[in-house]
């Protein structure tokens, strides 16, 4: 019972319950609850399709010890590593190519851009604000971001771009993204990775309006697109990578829904637990009896 239990739940957990959670908007207005919450689903998912086969194993091994009952728990144990050893080649193939454009891009960075007190600016009319994410992180703006926008505008989007390199919202971005390539499309969700990634740019968003205000940052966005905005190089994290209007929409939402983030935290416990004690239980049952 308890390995069908998981193994729906590993299915709920990958595509259902993420696909319902695109569709509630309103979770967008408390982002730092909404994304503890994203993140305990996908973890839970995780657990859920590895406690499944463990459960199973279990159960073969805990009752009669025979040819039979080994021969039947290599099954399980074979389909839980398969998942696992996708899960850890999929971080291998994404962390590495990551890594790779984001090293090659610094290098770019730093042979044509100047540095500015730790802002590196290209000489380009069009513009452009963006962070390379990582141990050596650059934030670069373009000299037609500069020149368009005033110093409390230009403030504001540096602000949001050094907010994405301290909290390290790539390694998060990377976490779903490596979920998202170690399973099969029709158990995972591509809107789920692009909610995150809106969550990701709200979060910033709502740090630099904290050191800037919302007015600076909603003005700095309109001058950037007005100016023919150019998309940023693959494996950056840029202050226009997801839908501006949503966000200049949260930007100017200034209450706190303390309700609603405590009930999503509630949710990310739960989420969690639930899995958890479903693998734990049966082992505990097997090493009692």
């Amino acid at each position: 019972m308890t390995t069908l239990v998981l193994a729906a739940l590993a299915v709920l957990l990958a595509g259902p319950v993420p696909w319902l959670m695109t569709r509630l908007h309103g979770f967008r207005r408390t982002p730092r609850a909404a994304m503890v919450l994203w993140q305990a689903v996908a973890l839970a998912g995780v657990l859920s399709a590895l406690g499944a086969g463990l459960s199973l194993v279990t159960v073969q091994l805990v009752g009669e010890q025979s040819v039979r009952s080994y021969a039947l728990s290599a099954i399980p144990l074979s389909l839980t590593g398969l998942v696992l050893a996708r899960l850890l080649l999929s971080g291998h193939r994404v962390g590495t190519g990551l890594r790779q454009l984001r090293r090659r891009h610094r290098h770019l960075v730093d042979l044509l851009a100047e540095d500015h007190d730790g802002v590196h600016v290209l000489e380009h009319e069009a513009p452009t604000a963006y962070c390379v994410p990582g141990l050596r992180s650059r934030v670069v703006v373009s000299s037609g971001t500069v020149s368009s926008l005033t110093d409390r505008q230009l403030a504001a989007v540096l602000s949001h771009e050094q907010a994405h390199v301290r909290a390290r919202h790539d390694l998060v971005l990377e976490g779903f993204t490596v979920l998202q390539e170690a399973f099969p499309r029709v158990v995972t969700s591509k809107q789920a990775l692009a909610e995150v990634q809106l969550l990701v740019e709200v979060l910033a968003d709502r740090a630099a309006r904290r050191r800037q205000g919302a007015h600076a940052l909603v003005s700095a966005f309109s001058a950037l697109l007005d100016g023919g905005l150019v998309q940023a190089p693959e494996g950056a994290v840029a202050a226009t990578g997801s839908d501006l209007q949503v966000r200049i929409g949260l930007l100017l939402d200034d209450h706190r829904h303390r309700v609603q983030a405590g009930v999503l935290l509630l949710l990310a416990a739960g989420v969690l637990v639930l899995p958890t004690l479903l693998v734990v239980l049966p082992w505990l049952q097997g090493l009692a009896g």
